[in-house]
C-alpha cells in the first residue's frame, strides 16, 4: 500500500500535467504525511541533496558547453573532421559522427550536440545530395555519444543518485569505450549507405588549409586533453576539471576565436542559470523521494521482485533494459536517474553487476530515450534544426535504432567494454 501511495501520488500529478521535479517534490510530501513522518524531514533530505560538492560539476559543464556551442568551437570541429575522414564516399556523414564525437568529449550534452552540429551539417549534407532526413537521423544518433564520452553531466547525476558511493571519474572513464563503440558502428552503417546509394566522396583538403583548420580546431580540442588528462593524471577531480572548462572555454571563446560579442555574454549565462535551477530543483526534490522510498522499503521489494522473476542475471537485465527502453520514451533523461537509481541499483548489486557497469546501461538506454518519441528531446531538437517532421526523421531512424539496441545488448552483456579502463587505471 505505501508504494501505491508514493507512486500513484507521483503518476497522477504527472497526468494532470505537473512538472516532473514538483510531481516528485509533493509526491514525497504525501508519502511522508501517510507513514507519519513530520515534514521536516523531507525538507532536511531536499536541502542535503543539492549540497554535494560534486555536484558542482553539473552548472560548470553547462555552462563550458554553452559557451562552447555558441563560440564557434562547434563549427571549427566540423572543419577539423572533414579534414581527417571528409574525403572518402559518404565522408560528411561521418564527419558528422566523429564532430559529435569531439563536441560530445567537450560538452557532456547531446541536446546541445544536436544544436550545433546539426545546424552546421544538416544543410551542407542536403547540399552535396543527401536526403534531409538521413542527416537529421545521423545528427541525432550520433548526439548520443555525448551521454557516454565524458564529460557527462548525466555520469555526475547518476553518482549522485547511486548515493555518492560510485565514483565520478570511475564513470567518465567507463563511458570512453562504449561511445567510442557507438561511434563506430554508426559510422560503419554509414560506409554501406554511402557506397549502396552513391552518396558523393568529399574534397582532399590541400596541406596549408588542413594546418590552418587543423591550427584553429586545436584551441578547442584543447579542452578534452585538460578535462581527461587532468582526471586521469590525477591533478585535478572530475569536479574541479568542470571550473577548469568553464576558464578554458571562456578564454578560448572570447580571446582566441573572437566569434562571440560580450554583449551576448549576460543572456548566455541567463539561460545557463535558468537550466541549472531546472536541474537542482529536480534533484533536491528527487533525493526526499527516494529517501521516502527507501522508508518504505520499495527498492528492497523491487529488489525481491525482479530476482523471484529469475535466477539469471542475463533475463533480469534483458527485463531491466526492456523497462528502462520503456521509460525512456516516456520520460526525460535527468529525472528517470534520479528516481530509477535507488530502485534498480540494488537488484544490479545482488545480481553481481558493478554499479559503474550498470551506470553504463542505464545511459545508453536512456540515451535511446532521447531520441525516441513520444518526448525523445534531442530527436525534437534535430527535427526543429532540420525543419522537418517528427514522423520523417522517425521513419529515416530506423536502421539508427537498430544499431543503438546492439550496442546496448553489447555494453550490457560484455562488462569490459565499460569495465576494462576504470579497472586498468585503478578507480
Amino acid at each position: 500500500m505505501d508504494a501505491l501511495v508514493l507512486i500513484g501520488s507521483f503518476s497522477a500529478l504527472m497526468l494532470l500535467g505537473m512538472p516532473v521535479a514538483y510531481a516528485l517534490g509533493l509526491a514525497a510530501l504525501v508519502g511522508a504525511l501517510w507513514i507519519d513522518l513530520p515534514l521536516d524531514a523531507v525538507m532536511i533530505q531536499i536541502a542535503s541533496g543539492v549540497n554535494k560538492f560534486s555536484l558542482l560539476a553539473i552548472p560548470c559543464f553547462v555552462l563550458a558547453g554553452a559557451i562552447m556551442a555558441e563560440g564557434g568551437m562547434a563549427r571549427r570541429l566540423v572543419a577539423f573532421a572533414g579534414v581527417l575522414i571528409g574525403f572518402v564516399r559518404g565522408g560528411l556523414s561521418l564527419v558528422n559522427i566523429l564532430a559529435s564525437t569531439f563536441f560530445g568529449a567537450i560538452s557532456g550534452s547531446s541536446v546541445a550536440d544536436t544544436a550545433s552540429i546539426g545546424s552546421v551539417l544538416i544543410p551542407e549534407m542536403e547540399k552535396k545530395g543527401y536526403p534531409r532526413d538521413f542527416s537529421t537521423a545521423v545528427t541525432v544518433s550520433g548526439s548520443v555519444q555525448a551521454i557516454l564520452i565524458p564529460p557527462s553531466h548525466n555520469a555526475v547525476i547518476y553518482s549522485m543518485a547511486a548515493g555518492g558511493t560510485v565514483s565520478v571519474a570511475a564513470l567518465f572513464m567507463a563511458g570512453v569505450f562504449p561511445g567510442l563503440l557507438l561511434g563506430l558502428s554508426l559510422a560503419i552503417y554509414c560506409l554501406y549507405v554511402a557506397r549502396k546509394r552513391n552518396y558523393p566522396k568529399g574534397r582532399v583538403i590541400p596541406m596549408a588549409e588542413a594546418l590552418r583548420i587543423c591550427g584553429d580546431a586545436l584551441w578547442g580540442l584543447m579542452t578534452m586533453v585538460i578535462i581527461l588528462g587532468g582526471i586521469m593524471s590525477g591533478v585535478f577531480t572530475a569536479t574541479e576539471s568542470a571550473s577548469i572548462a568553464v576558464v578554458w572555454a571562456f578564454f578560448v571563446t572570447m580571446f582566441i576565436y573572437r566569434d562571440y560579442r560580450w554583449s551576448d555574454l549576460p543572456k548566455l549565462m541567463h539561460r545557463t542559470v535558468k537550466t541549472v535551477s531546472i536541474v537542482m530543483i529536480l534533484i533536491g526534490f528527487a533525493a526526499s523521494f527516494g529517501y521516502i522510498m527507501t522508508l518504505m522499503q520499495i527498492p528492497l521489494k523491487i529488489t525481491a521482485l525482479l530476482t523471484s522473476l529469475s535466477d539469471n542475471r542475463y533475463v533480469i537485465l534483458a527485463f531491466i533494459n526492456l523497462m528502462l527502453l520503456v521509460l525512456g520514451t516516456l520520460m526525460d533523461m535527468a529525472p528517470l536517474i534520479l528516481i530509477l537509481t535507488p530502485v534498480l541499483l540494488p537488484v544490479a548489486k545482488a545480481i553481481g553487476v558493478d554499479p559503474v557497469h550498470f551506470g553504463m546501461i542505464m545511459m545508453v538506454n536512456l540515451g535511446i530515450g532521447l531520441i525516441t518519441p513520444p518526448v525523445g528531446a534531442v530527436l525534437f531538437v534535430g527535427s526543429a534544426v532540420a525543419k522537418l517532421r517528427i514522423e520523417q526523421v522517425v521513419r529515416a531512424m530506423g536502421p539508427f535504432f537498430v544499431i543503438l539496441l546492439a550496442v546496448l545488448v553489447l555494453v550490457t552483456y560484455i562488462p569490459a567494454i565499460s569495465m576494462w579502463l576504470p579497472r586498468s587505471m585503478g578507480l
